[in-house]
């Protein structure tokens, strides 16, 4: 028997995983129905598929087979013991469980111990009773009964008929539970209702804890000082309690402090002079702090917290100009312009992403040039595994709460509980630098215009707002920035995407902007897609089929290969998609058949599209900050298909990909002419279009450059006139340098490509070229296109303009460029990694090429 010393003494903190050995089954099934879960956190669609119940559900119309699933409720068992050290008289005990989805009903012995309702909270239970009352009790049963959340978000708003249920994607009985909203189907996605312990669930057994580690960092305005107020939040009942501080940096302790624990807290202050800041990738280093923070007891350690974090000053700049209110980021005073993608989960099932496939993705998005990701309000709050990415790799992040494309309840206990959700994710996020911006929500308000609910902006009695048909105002201007404001200060808080003072949506001069009348609404041209823009543009998109290997995957019958067959068409969620994509492609190009070809044209005209948009709005930022960024909906996908993506599921690179990554380098030629919409007036063409070329640079310093710009004809490769070359031109730093303009004459030219480049010592640094659009009236006369391999290089010729050479992508290849222009007399080389001598080479295509 322990000693009484022994019983009184402090106990060493201890986590005990509770990952294995779990079981599950149907609610009211019989005893004989148990099933065994690999490990858990998981999800009961991948439980019923690793025991061959249901079907991989991403093949053929298999998502049909497996909707059943969403529709029943789930139990969880699993038998553990507690350790003797837990029935000590210092100990606690608690069982944590880190994400529950959704509606759980957790016993311990049978009897209730948690009732959790969201999916985005974390939940912490006191067992500490239950274990010292059956001291001897050699075994636990815990259970976690899933109810069916389908059923009940019906149940819910079918007792609420006062409230206007009002969505765009999904039905509407998704927003009376605190869930995944794309969980009951978007316009990229399956509906695959979910339930399973989606995060770790683990027992804890200390006398001492640290609850909580917050990190504020305050810079001085010349950057060479910044002080650090790190405070903690302890839970014990123990006297005597010693917090240590530790800074370190590189693995080094740069700076200590000892504090007593006081009232449960414990506090410290520090002075770093020239500290390392954190900035985005191709701004500077990401330089990384860690706090260690050591709780003991009588010169005994009990435990220990690190977080990780950067010294970096955020500001949402948002000031009136000459075209109404800007809206750009500042980091560390260093104006930035936010060329990014939108981010959905990167799986339905989203315990089944890696941290290794985490980093995969967001690892794609550094060669990309893109400077953001904007983790959409439809999702979850992400894994630590993804912002630690962010960290490292230097990529900011737009985090939205998860609130998407409807008219939220603000029923008491829904406010209570989105009070907690963000609490519990603002004190897990906020300490990453990489984190830059919180959003309340994801078209909310374009709901509420939509359908006309009410919204006086006038009005600033927050208790008129619950009284309203549009409530959830509530939760975006009082309840999310109050919680932003006490929680993660240095972050910027907008009420919403899209958001602007209160004006409409589509208002281009303030806030941010989701611009969909390409594709969606009035459906223009990409080709004005510039024009269109607002201060951000924070979504706007066009659709490409993924690649051949990927249909492939999910497409079982071969006779089903074609571009309009029942399963493609099935792997693509958008409304109208058939008439958008047809509208496009007929516009713009030729059409083909084939479903190598059609592929090749959708991915051709998406990156078309997307490079119109970029590249202008890059141009604007040059303009008095005219535009503070893009980011495309959307970077990835949950499943495999036909959508908005520049990567599919895969991660296989679409060529818009490549074309966004030249459009964002650090220094981007750009050469347009004037849009003229052929259909509009009949396709008659213009005597004379006007052009104009410009560069633009993201790097901080003046360069010296020199600047090409040939005419090319489309049919022969022969320059038509000649060239135009400026040399030792400066171009300015963070912004546009206009360079040259001009005419072609339509009547005595023929078609010719606007072929630009620009040289530092005689070495290409970044090309663009201009076509006559549309390029469906272009001719394409045999073009004798060479790739010729050394090495790991395929060094690319032709002998006329070539438009859109897209290369394969096979697995464990990385092209460092593809979906390119090429000129003839302009060799061009683009590195593969994975390429050896001897393999073979990668297929290849461009536009006509079938033609030949």
């Amino acid at each position: 028997m322990a000693s009484t010393d022994d019983q009184n003494k402090l106990l060493l903190f201890t986590s005990v995983d509770l990952t294995y050995g779990w079981s599950f089954k149907q609610v009211n099934d019989n005893e004989e129905g148990w099933l065994p879960v690999k490990k858990v956190p998981s999800m009961v669609q991948q439980d019923l598929i690793d025991n061959k119940k249901i079907n991989e559900p991403y093949i053929g119309f298999n998502e049909i087979k497996a909707e059943w699933v969403g529709t029943k409720s789930w139990l969880y068992r699993l038998k553990f013991s507690v350790p003797a050290v837990g029935r000590q008289q210092n100990s606690i005990v608690v069982l944590a469980f880190d994400g529950l989805d959704t509606l759980a009903d957790v016993r311990l012995d049978g009897t209730t111990i948690l009732n959790s309702d969201n999916m985005f909270r974390s939940y912490r239970v006191d067992i500490t009773d239950m274990v010292k009352h059956m001291y001897g009790h050699d075994e636990f049963i815990l259970e976690v009964e899933l109810d069916c959340a389908f059923l009940k978000a019906r149940q819910i708003e079918k007792d609420h008929p006062e409230h206007k249920w009002i969505t765009f994607n999904g039905e509407p009985s998704r927003m009376a539970l605190r869930k995944s909203q794309y969980h009951w189907g978007w316009d990229w996605g399956p509906r695959m209702i979910t339930a399973g312990i989606w995060r770790p669930v683990r027992m804890e057994i200390y006398s001492a804890r640290i609850a909580d580690v917050r990190v504020d960092a305050d810079i001085s305005p010349d950057y060479k000082t910044a002080t650090l107020r790190i405070s903690t939040k302890i839970e014990s009942e123990a006297n005597g309690l010693i917090a240590k501080f530790a800074v370190h940096r590189k693995g080094e302790t740069i700076a200590s402090f000892v504090a007593e624990v006081m009232n449960g807290t414990a506090m410290a202050t520090f002075e770093i002079p020239q500290p390392d800041l954190w900035m985005p990738a191709g701004y500077g280093a990401q330089n990384l702090y860690e706090i260690y923070v050591f709780l003991s007891h009588n010169n005994q350690e009990l435990c220990r917290d690190i977080r990780r974090f950067g010294i970096r000053e955020v500001e949402l700049v948002q000031e009136p100009d000459a075209i109404g209110k800007s809206f750009y980021f500042r980091l560390n005073g260093l104006d930035i312009f936010c060329g990014g993608s939108c981010w959905i989960p990167a799986d339905s099932i989203v315990t089944n992403i890696s941290s290794e496939r985490y980093r995969a993705w967001l690892e794609l998005m550094v060669p990309g040039n893109q400077k953001m990701i904007r983790v959409w309000g439809g999702g979850i709050y992400e894994e630590d595994a993804f912002y630690d990415a962010c960290d490292e790799l230097g990529i900011l992040v737009w985090q939205d709460f998860m609130f998407a494309c409807g008219n939220y309840p603000c029923f008491p206990e829904m406010l209570k509980n989105v009070e907690a959700e963000a609490l519990c994710n603002l004190r897990r996020l906020r300490h990453h630098p990489s984190i830059v911006i919180f959003a309340g929500n994801n078209e909310d308000y374009q709901v509420q215009e939509s359908n006309g609910l009410t919204y006086d902006f006038s009005d600033k009695n927050e208790k008129n707002w619950l009284k309203t048909d549009f409530p959830a105002r509530y939760i975006y201007e009082k309840v999310l920035p109050e919680a932003v404001a006490d929680e993660a200060p240095s972050i910027a808080y907008h009420p919403g995407s899209p958001w602007g003072d209160g004006k409409v949506s589509y208002d281009a001069t303030v806030g941010d902007m989701h611009q969909w009348n390409v594709w969606h609404g009035t459906q223009e041209k990409y080709q004005i897609f510039e024009a269109l823009g607002g201060r951000f543009n924070s979504e706007f998109g066009m659709e490409a089929f993924p690649h051949l290997a990927t249909i492939k995957s999910f497409v079982t019958d071969p006779k089903d290969l074609y571009p309009q067959s029942h399963v493609l068409d099935f792997h693509n969620k958008a409304d109208g998609h058939e008439r958008r994509i047809a509208t496009y492609l007929m516009e713009n190009v030729r059409p083909v058949t084939d479903l190598p070809g059609y592929i090749h044209l959708t991915q051709l005209v998406q990156a078309e599209a997307l490079t119109f948009g970029y590249r202008g709005w890059r141009k604007q930022w040059g303009e008095n900050r005219h535009c503070g960024g893009a980011l495309v909906w959307q970077f990835n996908d949950c499943w495999p298909t036909t959508s908005w993506s520049i990567c599919d599921y895969y991660l296989r690179r679409k060529p818009s990909y490549y074309a966004l990554a030249r459009v964002l380098a650090p220094v981007a030629v750009g050469v347009k002419r004037k849009h003229h919409d052929w259909s509009v007036s009949h396709a008659r063409e213009p005597a004379t279009s006007e052009w104009e070329l410009w560069v633009v640079s993201s790097k901080q310093e003046e360069i010296t450059v020199d600047i090409e710009l040939r005419f090319i004809s489309v049919e022969t490769g022969q320059d038509i006139k000649a060239n135009i070359v400026k040399k030792d031109v400066i171009v300015k730093p963070n912004g546009t340098t206009n360079v040259v303009s001009g005419y072609v004459d339509n009547v005595n030219e023929e078609k010719h490509v606007l072929a630009a480049r620009v040289l530092v010592d005689d070495n290409v640094i970044a090309r663009d070229m201009d076509w006559p659009q549309p390029l469906k009236y272009l001719q394409f006369p045999k073009r004798n296109v060479k790739v010729d391999i050394r090495g790991n290089e395929m060094h690319i010729t032709a002998d006329r303009p070539v438009k859109c050479l897209v290369f394969e992508e096979r697995e464990g290849y990385h092209l460092n460029d593809s979906a390119i222009d090429v000129a003839p007399d302009d060799e061009q080389v683009v590195t593969v990694r994975g390429l050896e001598n001897g393999a073979e080479p990668l297929s290849w295509t461009f536009l006509g090429a079938l033609e030949q």
